[in-house]
């Protein structure tokens, strides 16, 4: 019983190294700027650039809230 326990304490203290692709791996999602970036990406990939240049104004991302200084 002592041998199981140690093994599992053994177990528990060292750490099991991860992939860092499954560590990141849904991180993004249902996040809406993630899925606008990745709308443009595959725009300009299928040569659809007008995407581009139908902005006059660059716009900020959603999630990038404007501050009023005031």
């Amino acid at each position: 019983m002592e041998d199981a326990i140690a093994e599992l304490q053994k177990q528990v203290s060292t750490p099991q190294p991860m992939n860092w692709l499954q560590q990141i791996t849904g991180s993004f999602k249902d996040e809406p700027a993630f899925e606008e970036v990745l709308a443009y990406g595959r725009a300009i990939r299928q040569g659809d650039e007008s995407i581009l240049e139908a902005q006059d104004e660059p716009t900020l991302p959603c999630w990038w809230a404007k501050v009023d200084d005031s």
